[in-house]
């Protein structure tokens, strides 16, 4: 997968391709990145991109001309993909759309700065406008970042392993399952039995009854939503009401699971 990066300050994106799961698809051609600086098509002098904004107010806008230019040399040489604006005003990004994501064959990631970019670049260029969460940051160079990791590492040879991917939070609709490694005991706590029993289809329950478990716990509106589209059969909910009856101070089984 391609992706085009529209930045002013592209260099941020050495993290990338200097190690982690993303440099090694980099590397090994699983994805590609290109970066192209608004800069670099600025038309007076001092190469200026930015300027007050109309109306008055503090900061400052990035200029159209610039931003147009760089979104079209970006078009001319990926053709296919279509131009996405990373700002808190966008569309919220899940595990789902990612993983819808992924299926283009490129993105142009356009990363704003100082208080936005001029409305007719996102009125006449721009396909998406995405966001990360309810928050605002310095620039969109990060949330390209971000957008950019959660789908290279649904690519096909990104992961060391194909599993890894499938199995991880968000992806069932439930957060992930805890996890241990060696030493077997660390300060008093031991790994749980099951995991050292062998026994694949006991563990296989363990991490699903803590899949629900923990989503139950910390995410009840992520469990509410997936229990929507998906209920949970007879061997889930009693999985699930297993693990709140275990839990200290736990009331009587109402036979009732409300997440």
């Amino acid at each position: 997968m391609r992706f085009d990066v529209i930045t002013l300050f592209p260099q941020q994106f050495r993290i990338l391709s200097d190690e982690g799961v993303v440099a090694r698809a980099l590397n090994r051609g699983i994805a590609e990145l290109h970066l192209w600086n608004p800069r670099d098509y600025a038309s007076d002098p001092h190469r200026r991109v930015d300027d007050r904004p109309y109306g008055g107010g503090p900061g400052m806008v990035m200029l159209f001309e610039p931003l147009a230019a760089a979104i079209a040399a970006a078009r001319a040489a990926a053709p296919q993909a279509q131009v996405a604006y990373l700002s808190p005003q966008g569309q919220p990004l899940d595990q789902a759309a990612i993983n819808a994501l992924a299926q283009a064959p490129g993105w142009i990631l356009l990363a704003g700065r100082y208080e936005g970019i001029d409305e007719r670049v996102l009125e006449q260029y721009v396909d998406q406008e995405w966001s990360i969460g309810d928050y605002v940051l310095s620039g969109g160079e990060l949330p390209a970042m971000v957008v950019m990791d959660a789908i290279i590492r649904l690519l096909p040879g990104a992961l060391g392993h194909a599993r890894s991917a499938c199995e991880d939070s968000h992806m069932s609709g439930l957060l992930d399952c805890p996890h241990f490694s060696r030493p077997e005991v660390i300060n008093g706590q031991r790994v749980p039995e099951v995991l050292l029993s062998g026994d694949h289809g006991a563990i296989a329950r363990w991490r699903h009854q803590q899949a629900l478990g923990r989503t139950w716990l910390r995410r009840p509106d992520l469990l509410a939503r997936t229990t929507l589209e998906n209920p949970l059969d007879k061997q889930e909910q009693q999985l699930l009401r297993d693990f709140i009856q275990a839990r200290p101070g736990a009331a009587p089984d109402s036979g009732e699971i409300d997440p």
